[in-house]
């Protein structure tokens, strides 16, 4: 003890410690490991070993090994992390290469509304009613004109549905774009239901003979019609803004769900299926 207490005041301070250490091991020793040397030692913590907390010279070399043990474990263990976080950095990196989920651009925006062209000519059908009884209208007419020029191209929903398909499994396109397509797709799809609705109305009111079946038709018709305009000028209004229009009910629960996403890749690129996200709910909701 007297060895290590170069002042001769009854304890040993740190740098007393360090010194005596140093000449003990013939090495340099880090500040820090003395310092924690010191906290294991020092029983009433107050800064310093008095004799009765101070151990032989073999003694504290072990407890530093041990503390070298532990620096050393510590390190491995924070290596691993950091490791760990890279790759999963760069396992990132290279999904999102793979899906574009970045901003869109003036140009993706303005392209992002094109889809719903689909549906909206789609939804001419319905018009025909109103347009019949406005026959003097300028919008009325032109609305003829389009319907008729889309129909008279052989087959034009059918090459204009695959042609989306195809465009809506393109991952290079903005996510914007791509999730517009898809529900232009399934409005579209939501068409039929009121046109089967329709011809159930009039089949059923022409066996039993019930009239006005026809002006529930028309309103019907007209609603169809009306339902569509809206839900595309809310679409192509919140894509101009730069936002995804998901607030569609039942038609953005279906678009969403065709959605790639970057989570849906493997660590090699490969597509897997649902997101990790979407497989965990559906665990929970089965537990």
């Amino acid at each position: 003890f007297a060895k290590f207490d170069l002042n001769h005041d009854g304890t040993i301070s740190v740098d007393e410690l360090k010194v005596g250490l140093e000449k003990a091991t013939k090495d340099d020793i880090p500040q820090s490991r003395i310092e924690k040397l010191l906290q294991k030692l020092d029983a009433n913590s107050d800064g310093a070993l008095q004799m009765e907390e101070f151990a032989s010279v073999d003694r504290l070399k072990n407890q530093l090994d041990f503390i070298v043990r532990e620096e050393k474990a510590v390190a491995s263990v924070e290596a691993k992390l950091v490791k760990q976080m890279e790759e999963e950095k760069q396992l990132q990196e290279m999904r999102m290469s793979l899906v574009n989920e970045g901003e869109p651009t003036t140009s993706d925006k303005v392209v992002s509304v094109l889809p719903y062209l689909f549906p909206l000519l789609d939804s001419l059908q319905y018009a025909g009613p109103w347009v019949t009884s406005h026959p003097d209208n300028a919008l009325a007419q032109a609305a003829a004109l389009v319907f008729t020029l889309y129909r008279s191209i052989s087959l034009s929903g059918f090459l204009a549905f695959f042609a989306l398909s195809f465009l809506s499994s393109d991952l290079s396109l903005n996510r914007l774009v791509r999730f517009n397509i898809q529900q232009a797709i399934y409005l579209d799809f939501a068409l039929f239901v009121p046109g089967l609705m329709a011809a159930l109305l009039g089949a059923v009111g022409s066996g039993l003979g019930l009239p006005g079946t026809g002006v529930v038709t028309e309103y019907l018709s007209d609603g169809v019609v009306l339902g569509t305009l809206a839900t595309i000028a809310y679409a192509s209004a919140t894509s101009l803004l730069g936002s995804t229009p998901d607030q569609v009910p039942f038609v953005s629960g279906a678009a969403k769900s065709r959605m790639v996403t970057p989570d849906m890749f493997d660590e090699e690129g490969k597509l897997v299926g649902l997101s990790r996200g979407v497989e965990d709910d559906d665990v929970n909701k089965e537990e």
